[in-house]
Protein backbone atom coordinates (compact mmCIF):
# COMPACT_ATOMS: atom_id res chain seq x y z
CA UNK A 1 0.00 0.00 0.00
CA UNK A 2 1.59 3.01 -1.19
CA UNK A 3 0.46 6.57 1.34
CA UNK A 4 -0.53 9.49 -0.91
CA UNK A 5 0.68 12.20 1.61
CA UNK A 6 -0.62 16.36 2.39
CA UNK A 7 2.26 17.52 3.93
CA UNK A 8 0.90 20.11 4.46
CA UNK A 9 -1.57 18.68 6.70
CA UNK A 10 -1.56 20.10 10.68
CA UNK A 11 -1.81 15.95 12.03
CA UNK A 12 -0.51 13.70 9.87
CA UNK A 13 -1.22 11.27 12.64
CA UNK A 14 1.24 8.77 13.32
CA UNK A 15 4.44 9.25 11.28
CA UNK A 16 6.48 6.13 10.68
CA UNK A 17 9.94 7.63 8.92
CA UNK A 18 11.28 4.92 6.33
CA UNK A 19 14.49 3.67 7.56
CA UNK A 20 14.38 -0.07 7.17
CA UNK A 21 15.86 -2.79 9.85
CA UNK A 22 17.00 -5.97 9.56
CA UNK A 23 16.21 -5.96 5.47
CA UNK A 24 12.27 -5.28 6.44
CA UNK A 25 10.87 -2.55 4.62
CA UNK A 26 8.98 0.21 6.91
CA UNK A 27 5.89 -0.26 4.58
CA UNK A 28 5.48 -3.41 6.59
CA UNK A 29 5.79 -1.83 9.79
CA UNK A 30 3.10 1.29 8.91
CA UNK A 31 0.53 -1.66 7.86
CA UNK A 32 0.88 -3.51 10.99
CA UNK A 33 0.67 0.20 12.84
CA UNK A 34 -2.49 0.37 10.64
CA UNK A 35 -3.67 -3.12 11.43
CA UNK A 36 -3.62 -2.16 15.46
CA UNK A 37 -5.12 1.08 15.42
CA UNK A 38 -7.72 0.99 12.73
CA UNK A 39 -9.36 4.83 13.92
CA UNK A 40 -5.81 6.30 13.83
CA UNK A 41 -3.90 7.69 10.54
CA UNK A 42 -0.87 6.03 10.01
CA UNK A 43 1.07 8.06 7.61
CA UNK A 44 5.08 6.90 6.03
CA UNK A 45 7.34 9.37 4.89
CA UNK A 46 8.01 7.85 1.68
CA UNK A 47 11.27 10.04 1.16
CA UNK A 48 13.78 12.04 3.78
CA UNK A 49 12.22 15.68 2.24
CA UNK A 50 8.89 13.71 3.40
CA UNK A 51 9.91 12.63 6.85
CA UNK A 52 11.45 16.44 7.76
CA UNK A 53 7.80 17.92 6.26
CA UNK A 54 5.57 15.81 8.25
CA UNK A 55 7.77 16.31 11.75
CA UNK A 56 7.02 19.71 11.46
CA UNK A 57 3.53 18.70 12.35
CA UNK A 58 3.40 15.39 14.03
CA UNK A 59 3.16 14.81 17.53
CA UNK A 60 3.94 10.66 17.60
CA UNK A 61 6.72 9.43 15.15
CA UNK A 62 8.33 6.02 15.07
CA UNK A 63 11.71 5.08 13.22
CA UNK A 64 15.25 4.32 14.32
CA UNK A 65 16.20 8.12 14.48
CA UNK A 66 15.08 11.79 13.11
CA UNK A 67 16.32 12.44 9.98
CA UNK A 68 18.94 14.79 9.08
CA UNK A 69 17.88 18.77 9.42
CA UNK A 70 15.35 18.31 12.01
CA UNK A 71 15.43 20.19 15.50
CA UNK A 72 13.69 19.85 18.59
CA UNK A 73 13.79 23.19 19.75
CA UNK A 74 16.21 26.84 20.50
CA UNK A 75 18.80 24.27 22.18
CA UNK A 76 19.15 21.67 19.52
CA UNK A 77 21.87 22.42 17.42
CA UNK A 78 21.65 19.99 14.41
CA UNK A 79 24.11 21.87 12.35
CA UNK A 80 21.68 23.11 9.29
CA UNK A 81 20.99 26.83 8.46
CA UNK A 82 17.12 26.29 7.89
CA UNK A 83 16.20 23.32 10.04
CA UNK A 84 12.79 21.71 10.52
CA UNK A 85 11.70 22.13 13.95
CA UNK A 86 9.65 19.55 15.31
CA UNK A 87 7.58 22.10 17.40
CA UNK A 88 4.23 19.09 17.84
CA UNK A 89 6.30 16.24 18.73
CA UNK A 90 5.42 14.31 22.10
CA UNK A 91 6.35 10.57 21.61
CA UNK A 92 9.48 9.33 19.59
CA UNK A 93 8.79 5.63 19.59
CA UNK A 94 12.33 4.16 18.83
CA UNK A 95 12.39 0.32 16.61
CA UNK A 96 15.32 -0.40 18.26
CA UNK A 97 15.95 -1.91 21.93
CA UNK A 98 19.18 0.28 22.10
CA UNK A 99 19.06 3.85 22.45
CA UNK A 100 22.47 4.62 22.68
CA UNK A 101 22.35 6.55 18.75
CA UNK A 102 19.76 9.29 19.83
CA UNK A 103 20.40 13.01 21.63
CA UNK A 104 18.52 12.09 24.64
CA UNK A 105 19.52 15.37 25.73
CA UNK A 106 18.11 16.94 23.78
CA UNK A 107 14.84 15.02 23.81
CA UNK A 108 15.01 15.30 27.44
CA UNK A 109 15.37 19.22 27.19
CA UNK A 110 12.47 19.02 24.60
CA UNK A 111 10.18 17.03 27.12
CA UNK A 112 9.51 14.91 24.61
CA UNK A 113 8.94 10.66 25.66
CA UNK A 114 10.71 8.01 24.19
CA UNK A 115 10.05 4.65 24.05
CA UNK A 116 12.29 1.57 22.63
CA UNK A 117 11.34 -2.31 21.43
CA UNK A 118 12.57 -3.99 24.52
CA UNK A 119 10.57 -7.24 24.63
CA UNK A 120 11.04 -7.59 20.87
CA UNK A 121 13.92 -10.08 20.86
CA UNK A 122 12.97 -12.69 23.26
CA UNK A 123 11.78 -15.50 21.83
CA UNK A 124 14.79 -15.00 17.86
CA UNK A 125 17.56 -14.31 20.47
CA UNK A 126 16.58 -16.70 23.14
CA UNK A 127 16.73 -19.91 20.54
CA UNK A 128 19.99 -17.92 18.95
CA UNK A 129 21.37 -18.11 22.14
CA UNK A 130 19.90 -22.30 22.56
CA UNK A 131 21.32 -22.98 19.39
CA UNK A 132 24.79 -21.79 20.35
CA UNK A 133 24.61 -24.24 23.41
CA UNK A 134 23.71 -27.40 21.55
CA UNK A 135 26.01 -26.46 19.39
CA UNK A 136 29.13 -26.91 21.57
CA UNK A 137 27.93 -29.85 23.69
CA UNK A 138 27.39 -31.34 20.25
CA UNK A 139 30.32 -30.11 19.08
CA UNK A 140 28.54 -29.34 15.67
CA UNK A 141 31.47 -26.82 15.13
CA UNK A 142 33.50 -29.57 14.92
CA UNK A 143 31.75 -31.31 12.55
CA UNK A 144 31.05 -28.73 10.10
CA UNK A 145 34.79 -27.51 10.08
CA UNK A 146 36.17 -31.42 9.46
CA UNK A 147 33.04 -31.71 6.67
CA UNK A 148 34.46 -28.97 5.08
CA UNK A 149 37.53 -31.09 4.44
CA UNK A 150 35.76 -34.31 3.81
CA UNK A 151 37.06 -35.61 7.41
CA UNK A 152 35.59 -38.32 8.63
CA UNK A 153 36.99 -38.57 12.33
CA UNK A 154 35.24 -39.07 15.33
CA UNK A 155 35.26 -36.31 18.40
CA UNK A 156 34.31 -35.92 21.83
CA UNK A 157 30.79 -34.61 22.60
CA UNK A 158 29.37 -33.58 25.69
CA UNK A 159 25.89 -33.30 27.62
CA UNK A 160 23.67 -30.35 28.68
CA UNK A 161 22.14 -32.15 31.39
CA UNK A 162 23.30 -31.08 34.32
CA UNK A 163 25.29 -28.13 33.48
CA UNK A 164 25.53 -24.90 35.07
CA UNK A 165 24.29 -21.61 32.84
CA UNK A 166 25.23 -18.52 34.20
CA UNK A 167 23.32 -15.66 32.57
CA UNK A 168 24.07 -11.99 32.78
CA UNK A 169 21.46 -9.94 32.65
CA UNK A 170 17.05 -10.82 33.28
CA UNK A 171 15.67 -8.58 31.44
CA UNK A 172 13.53 -10.16 28.48
CA UNK A 173 16.31 -12.11 26.41
CA UNK A 174 17.43 -13.12 30.00
CA UNK A 175 14.04 -14.35 30.94
CA UNK A 176 13.55 -15.77 27.93
CA UNK A 177 16.87 -17.87 27.48
CA UNK A 178 16.21 -18.98 31.22
CA UNK A 179 12.61 -20.50 30.12
CA UNK A 180 14.01 -22.35 26.85
CA UNK A 181 16.31 -23.81 29.08
CA UNK A 182 13.84 -25.51 31.71
CA UNK A 183 13.30 -28.81 29.87
CA UNK A 184 17.49 -29.36 29.20
CA UNK A 185 17.81 -30.12 33.33
CA UNK A 186 20.59 -27.91 33.84
CA UNK A 187 20.94 -25.27 36.78
CA UNK A 188 20.81 -21.98 35.99
CA UNK A 189 22.36 -18.63 37.79
CA UNK A 190 21.02 -15.02 36.87
CA UNK A 191 23.37 -11.75 37.62
CA UNK A 192 21.04 -8.90 37.64
CA UNK A 193 21.81 -5.30 39.36
CA UNK A 194 19.14 -5.65 41.65
CA UNK A 195 18.96 -9.40 43.00
CA UNK A 196 16.47 -9.12 45.49
CA UNK A 197 13.81 -8.82 43.10
CA UNK A 198 14.33 -12.81 42.10
CA UNK A 199 13.89 -14.10 38.93
CA UNK A 200 13.33 -17.83 36.86
CA UNK A 201 16.82 -18.77 37.29
CA UNK A 202 17.84 -21.20 40.11
CA UNK A 203 20.10 -18.56 41.95
CA UNK A 204 20.07 -14.94 41.61
CA UNK A 205 23.22 -13.04 42.79
CA UNK A 206 24.33 -9.36 41.98
CA UNK A 207 26.45 -7.87 39.60
CA UNK A 208 29.06 -7.60 42.57
CA UNK A 209 32.58 -8.98 41.29
CA UNK A 210 32.58 -11.52 44.24
CA UNK A 211 29.00 -13.10 43.18
CA UNK A 212 29.73 -12.49 39.68
CA UNK A 213 33.29 -14.57 40.17
CA UNK A 214 31.71 -17.46 41.71
CA UNK A 215 29.52 -17.59 39.24
CA UNK A 216 31.44 -17.83 36.55
CA UNK A 217 33.78 -20.18 38.54
CA UNK A 218 30.62 -22.73 38.75
CA UNK A 219 29.39 -22.51 34.62
CA UNK A 220 30.22 -24.20 31.73
CA UNK A 221 28.14 -22.08 30.08
CA UNK A 222 28.18 -18.14 30.55
CA UNK A 223 25.39 -16.17 28.61
CA UNK A 224 26.19 -12.37 28.29
CA UNK A 225 22.76 -10.73 27.81
CA UNK A 226 23.12 -7.12 30.05
CA UNK A 227 23.50 -3.49 28.66
CA UNK A 228 26.64 -2.21 28.24
CA UNK A 229 26.95 0.51 30.83
CA UNK A 230 29.89 1.44 33.44
CA UNK A 231 29.97 -1.50 35.56
CA UNK A 232 29.76 -3.85 32.16
CA UNK A 233 32.12 -2.26 29.89
CA UNK A 234 35.06 -4.39 29.89
CA UNK A 235 33.68 -7.49 32.80
CA UNK A 236 35.25 -9.67 30.95
CA UNK A 237 38.76 -9.23 30.75
CA UNK A 238 42.05 -11.75 31.70
CA UNK A 239 40.93 -12.03 35.67
CA UNK A 240 37.33 -12.95 34.53
CA UNK A 241 38.48 -15.51 31.85
CA UNK A 242 41.16 -16.82 34.13
CA UNK A 243 38.13 -17.75 36.84
CA UNK A 244 35.87 -20.02 34.09
CA UNK A 245 36.49 -23.38 33.75
CA UNK A 246 38.10 -24.34 31.24
CA UNK A 247 35.26 -26.00 29.83
CA UNK A 248 33.76 -23.20 30.01
CA UNK A 249 31.65 -21.56 26.54
CA UNK A 250 30.92 -17.45 26.65
CA UNK A 251 28.26 -16.44 24.36
CA UNK A 252 27.68 -13.29 23.72
CA UNK A 253 24.32 -11.12 22.29
CA UNK A 254 24.73 -7.84 24.34
CA UNK A 255 27.40 -5.67 23.18
CA UNK A 256 30.74 -6.51 22.31
CA UNK A 257 32.81 -4.13 24.77
CA UNK A 258 31.28 -5.60 27.56
CA UNK A 259 34.30 -8.31 26.40
CA UNK A 260 37.47 -7.41 26.24
CA UNK A 261 38.87 -8.82 22.80
CA UNK A 262 42.76 -9.35 23.65
CA UNK A 263 41.48 -11.05 27.23
CA UNK A 264 39.77 -13.16 24.62
CA UNK A 265 42.06 -14.15 21.77
CA UNK A 266 44.20 -15.09 24.44
CA UNK A 267 41.96 -17.20 26.81
CA UNK A 268 41.00 -19.27 23.59
CA UNK A 269 44.72 -19.39 22.32
CA UNK A 270 45.56 -20.51 25.56
CA UNK A 271 42.76 -22.79 25.97
CA UNK A 272 41.66 -21.36 29.53
CA UNK A 273 37.98 -21.77 27.84
CA UNK A 274 36.27 -24.13 25.28
CA UNK A 275 34.95 -21.68 22.88
CA UNK A 276 32.70 -18.62 22.12
CA UNK A 277 29.88 -18.10 20.82
CA UNK A 278 30.26 -14.34 19.55
CA UNK A 279 27.48 -12.35 18.10
CA UNK A 280 28.72 -8.81 19.09
CA UNK A 281 31.75 -7.65 18.85
CA UNK A 282 35.02 -5.01 19.49
CA UNK A 283 35.52 -3.85 17.30
CA UNK A 284 33.21 -4.41 15.17
CA UNK A 285 32.32 -5.11 12.20
CA UNK A 286 35.27 -7.25 13.43
CA UNK A 287 38.26 -6.86 10.56
CA UNK A 288 38.82 -9.72 8.13
CA UNK A 289 41.75 -10.06 9.74
CA UNK A 290 41.64 -10.14 12.95
CA UNK A 291 42.82 -13.54 14.67
CA UNK A 292 38.82 -14.59 15.88
CA UNK A 293 37.90 -15.42 12.45
CA UNK A 294 41.11 -18.05 12.52
CA UNK A 295 39.78 -20.21 15.62
CA UNK A 296 37.86 -23.32 15.31
CA UNK A 297 35.98 -22.98 18.32
CA UNK A 298 34.71 -19.44 18.18
CA UNK A 299 31.61 -19.10 16.39
CA UNK A 300 30.34 -15.47 15.10
CA UNK A 301 27.50 -14.21 13.96
CA UNK A 302 27.25 -10.87 12.33
CA UNK A 303 25.48 -9.11 14.91
CA UNK A 304 22.39 -11.09 14.05
CA UNK A 305 20.83 -13.09 16.85
CA UNK A 306 17.96 -10.07 16.63
CA UNK A 307 16.63 -10.43 12.83
CA UNK A 308 13.60 -12.23 12.70
CA UNK A 309 10.37 -11.82 10.53
CA UNK A 310 8.38 -11.26 13.26
CA UNK A 311 10.05 -8.15 14.35
CA UNK A 312 7.54 -5.24 12.71
CA UNK A 313 4.88 -7.44 14.56
CA UNK A 314 5.65 -7.24 18.03
CA UNK A 315 6.97 -4.07 17.86
CA UNK A 316 3.43 -2.61 16.44
CA UNK A 317 2.06 -4.24 19.70
CA UNK A 318 4.17 -2.04 22.07
CA UNK A 319 3.76 1.16 19.83
CA UNK A 320 0.69 1.03 19.47
CA UNK A 321 -0.48 -0.04 22.87
CA UNK A 322 2.15 3.69 24.02
CA UNK A 323 -0.31 5.24 21.41
CA UNK A 324 -3.22 3.95 23.67
CA UNK A 325 -1.74 4.59 26.41
CA UNK A 326 -0.32 8.45 24.82
CA UNK A 327 -4.41 9.05 24.72
CA UNK A 328 -5.53 8.55 27.66
CA UNK A 329 -2.38 10.27 29.65
CA UNK A 330 -1.54 6.72 30.84
CA UNK A 331 2.26 5.26 31.79
CA UNK A 332 3.81 4.39 28.81
CA UNK A 333 5.54 1.16 28.02
CA UNK A 334 9.21 0.91 27.42
CA UNK A 335 10.10 4.76 28.56
CA UNK A 336 13.56 5.37 28.23
CA UNK A 337 12.92 9.24 28.27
Amino acid sequence: MTDVIDTNTSNPGIVVLKQKIHGLPAEEYAECLRERLPDRTVTLAQTPVEERELLANAEIVTGYSLPTGVSLGPDHDVSTDDPVVANNLSLFGCVYAGTGHLQTEAFETADIAVTNASGVHGPNISEHVIGGILSFARQFHLAWHRGERSEWRSFQSYELKGSTVCILGLGTIGMAVTKRLKPFDVHTIGVRYSPEKGGPTDEVVSFSDAAVYDALARSEYVVVACPLSDLTAGLFDAEAFRTMPPEAVLINIARGPIVDTDALVRAIQTSEIRGALLDVTDPEPLPSSHPLWDFENVLITPHNSGHTPQYWERLADIVAENVRRFDTDDPLQNRVI
